[in-house]
């Protein structure tokens, strides 16, 4: 007979104290083992990051054997794990953790390990013993997902199961050896339908330090009709969004301040049927072009993507907050420094524990590219973070709803704030809109502006050169494509 869930202890302790009102706690960053394989500039290893960036990072991916936790390569447990953890030694700060799963690597294993409670034994004994032995703070599942892609409904039960038993065992190593509980983090998806098969979100906001929302690939080339990757809002008809995906979790009872909001470096291309038909929901055949570093059909690397834009025409779209750029038949929906400041924005409007970042090394590392210094997305998201607020004007609270809340521009106030980050001075930036036509969308609104430039608070350098403020995202319906 199964083993069943146990009552829970009460209220579970956890390692950190709450978040202040407005200020994100937690900034938790992955790096993928396979950046080191990326030919030439792109070829990343641990010592190129930042251990300041970050409060958190996650080594993308660990693999499984016989039911058991280890390295996904010796290279890995000889030298790179070695290499991650010696970060730490700069900033004593940083918490590491070793992740499990990812899109790849599938569901048999995990329903295997899954389906006895003495093969989850064997799991959970050996990533304790992996985690002290190559010094990782915790472990991060990336389970996609309990009872779909081939895994049976009743993973969603014995994934609930091994959380449990690996909460409580390594509350008993912590007992036992007198060193810190190790961190248990999830990997969750940002889509109601999935969230809704997959979870008992109540029991793992309760068991888990912080959940890592997917809010991303929401959209992609596995699609007929371009749409964005990750838009913080949802319009009608398409509610796969950001902030539509933490209202779900929220809604399901996980406190906020275990959420964390993710956040990719990196965008997806379409290949459009036609040039000249290039807004949101235009007609696609498949994926664009493929990095010259990632090599991925229809994914572009942030670093990738600075040099497809330096040639493309580029679009705001308002009621979405992110924007998309076309050259050509190519179509390509991504994140920038603009788009990060407005879900930093909401993360905080909304007292979320924080952000996610997938990944590091999918940013600008070395400022190579991009020619804005060294991970120009995740410098300006840590600095959005980690301040107490972003002016003197208070984090706007957000409603969510499949149709877009609409935010007013937000005008510098005599007296403004400059932000501090450490040492250094952070001023907000100011978006300057050009005279002439150009559509936006304040309340819901369209408007034609026309005549003087008009200020509102944004990044000036990276909304220069868009067409446009888009306002219609059109009638989109959700994916029918990957669930990823």
């Amino acid at each position: 007979m199964e083993a069943e869930l146990h009552p829970l202890p009460g209220p579970l302790p956890t390692n950190v104290c709450s978040p202040l009102p407005g200020a994100a706690r937690k900034l938790v960053c992955y790096f993928a083992s396979w950046a080191k394989s990326r030919p030439g500039l792109a070829s990343f290893l641990p010592r190129d990051l930042d251990p300041f960036l970050c409060t958190h990072l996650i080594f993308a991916f660990a693999s499984m054997n016989n039911n058991r936790l280890v390295a996904n390569s010796l290279q890995d447990k000889k030298f790179i794990y070695m290499e991650f953890n010696r970060l730490k030694e700069r900033n004593r700060e940083l918490k590491t953790l070793l992740s499990i799963g990812g899109w790849n690597f599938g569901t048999k294993r995990f329903t295997t390990m899954l389906s006895t409670s003495a093969n989850r034994e064997k799991f959970i004994d050996s990533a304790i013993s992996l985690l002290r032995t190559h010094n990782f703070d915790g472990l991060d599942l990336f389970f996609l997902y309990p009872g779909l892609r081939g895994s049976p409904k009743n993973d969603r039960r014995t994934f609930l199961l091994l959380i449990e038993e690996l909460w409580f065992a390594f509350q008993k190593e912590a007992q036992l050896t007198g060193r810190p509980k190790l961190l248990l983090s999830a990997a969750v998806s940002a889509k109601e339908r999935i969230i809704r098969t997959a979870y008992n979100a109540s029991l793992l906001g309760r068991l888990l330090d912080f959940i890592n929302v997917l809010s991303y690939d929401f959209h992609g080339s596995w699609e007929r009709f371009t749409g964005h990757n990750s838009p913080l809002f949802s319009v009608p008809g398409d509610s796969f969004s950001a902030a539509w995906g933490m209202r779900c979790w929220r809604n399901l009872g996980v406190p906020a301040e275990k959420l964390l909001m993710g956040f990719p470096t990196y965008g997806r291309t379409f290949n459009l049927l036609e040039a000249s038909k290039n807004g949101l929901r235009a007609k696609a055949r498949g994926a664009a072009l493929s990095g010259k570093y990632t090599k991925e059909n229809g994914f572009l690397a942030y670093y990738e993507i600075c040099p497809f834009l330096r040639n493309a025409t580029r679009h705001w779209v308002d009621n979405l907050r992110v924007p998309y750029a076309h050259k050509g038949h190519t179509w390509l929906g991504y994140d920038d420094v603009v788009s990060f400041r407005h879900k930093a924005m909401f993360i905080k409007g909304e007292n979320l524990g924080g952000a996610m970042v997938w990944t590091l090394d999918l940013d600008d590392v070395k400022g190579t590219f991009c020619g804005t210094g060294p991970f120009p997305l995740i410098s300006k998201l840590h600095s959005l973070l980690m301040q107490a607020e972003f002016s003197s004007t208070p984090s706007p609270k957000f409603g969510l709803s499949t149709s877009m809340n609409s935010m007013h521009s937000q005008t510098k106030s005599p007296g403004e704030k400059i932000m501090r980050l450490g040492k250094r001075a952070v001023a907000p930036e100011m978006m300057t809109t050009p005279p002439g036509n150009m559509t936006v969308t304040p309340d819901g609104q369209t408007k034609t502006l026309r005549g003087k430039p008009t200020t509102s608070e944004a990044n000036a350098d990276h909304l220069v050169g868009y067409a446009g403020l888009q306002t219609d995202a059109g009638s989109r319906r959700p994916s029918s494509g990957p669930i990823i």
